[in-house]
């Protein structure tokens, strides 16, 4: 009988032993298995290279990508010029010969005259109303419906908050100091702009400094302290005006290609998502941190001077807004289906923050 047993004993060890081998085999054919195949993504963007703010907020989004991807989707940014111009960003997106783009909407306009909305509307959405609008609202399902026919996927990319209304070589003191002045502004600004007297030029950062230096343009917007002394803008016009009436909450975009993101496995899909949101919300908080010093260095270390648009300028820019935005909703179909919502989210959030916000800023000076 003991004989017994010990065979019985010695048959079930070998038995697990065996087993335990097997599995252990098992495994390392898994763990040798060959890797998930890696795809590259070209990311191209409006804005120089690695430029503060605007140019960080792609490469942010770049890295999240290829972190949270363990290096499955690899996102490459270029700058505007090192593949396509930064006006082009969106057809190569569109076309398909880049799968991702960086830029604003409203460089889109001649294309689709509502795209605009979704950058800025003159003496409208700050940048938490925005993001509320698009993400809350119908803003995003809007915005994709107007892209739908080009094959484009937008994503809400970032905003710089409450730009500056500009440097200008001469004081403006009233309305009349805008009759004939040549000023970068794009969007809806422009045509605002224009509505006063003024002659609205399109360039793209990398033009601005030069062409205010030699006088090509009087006066030039671009964001904000952080970025305008990135640019040395202080060193071609002497004067820096406020309220930024013409862009009160500059919201940037993503574009996907919509072939190049549906081929996506859908992890990867969900990882390009949540990626942009964070980068959305990573560079407002940017901006919100740089702008102070900023300013104080252009103070006190280039002895610019601040000055506040005159009234009279501010009431006329109002008119003048009301104006083209009644022309434009009489024009184009798109256009007064999307402001209808923006302007409707836009009414309640204002008479809210006329009583939190608002109140709170004016309390605590």
């Amino acid at each position: 009988m003991k004989k017994i047993l010990a065979s019985l004993c010695l048959a079930v060890s070998m038995l697990a032993l065996s087993s335990c081998g097997g599995k252990s085999q098992d495994n390392s054919t898994d763990n040798n298995a060959a890797p998930a195949e890696k795809i590259k993504w070209k990311l191209v963007t409006s804005w120089p290279k690695n430029f503060p703010g605007l140019g960080k907020g792609p490469e942010t989004f770049a890295n999240y990508v290829n972190e949270m991807s363990g290096g499955r989707l690899e996102v490459r940014v270029y700058g505007a010029g090192e593949l396509v111009p930064g006006f082009e960003v969106f057809d190569a997106v569109s076309s398909g010969s880049v799968q991702m783009g960086h830029a604003g909407a409203y460089y889109w306009k001649g294309k689709m005259p509502a795209a605009p909305i979704f950058t800025t509307i003159p003496f409208g959405m700050n940048a938490t109303e925005m993001n509320a609008w698009l993400h809350y609202g119908d803003g995003l399902k809007l915005w994709r419906e107007l892209y739908e026919p080009y094959g484009v996927i937008p994503f809400a990319g970032g905003s710089s908050g409450t730009q500056m209304a500009g440097w200008f070589k001469k004081e403006i003191n009233s309305l009349e100091d805008f009759q004939g002045l040549k000023m970068r502004i794009p969007g809806l600004g422009g045509e605002v702009f224009k509505e006063v007297g003024g002659l609205p030029v399109t360039l793209t950062g990398g033009e601005l400094f030069t062409a205010l230096q030699t006088g090509a343009i009087d006066a030039t917007e671009w964001v904000g302290p952080y970025n305008d002394l990135a640019f040395g803008l202080h060193k071609a016009a002497k004067f820096y005006y406020h309220s930024g009436w013409h862009e009160p909450g500059t919201m940037l975009e993503f574009t996907v290609n919509k072939q190049a993101y549906e081929a996506l496995p859908q992890d990867l899909q969900k990882i390009v998502e949540v990626a942009a949101r964070a980068a959305n919300q990573d560079m407002l908080d940017e901006y919100t941190a740089r702008n102070p010093n900023a300013m104080r260095q252009l103070l006190e270390e280039h002895g610019i001077e601040m000055r506040p648009l005159p009234k009279d300028v501010i009431d006329a820019l109002k008119v003048a807004t009301a104006k083209v935005i009644k022309e434009k909703r009489a024009s184009d179909e798109d256009f007064d289906r999307i402001y209808a919502s923006y302007d409707a989210f836009y009414q309640d959030a204002k008479a809210y923050h006329k009583i939190s916000e608002q109140e709170y800023f004016d309390n605590r000076e």
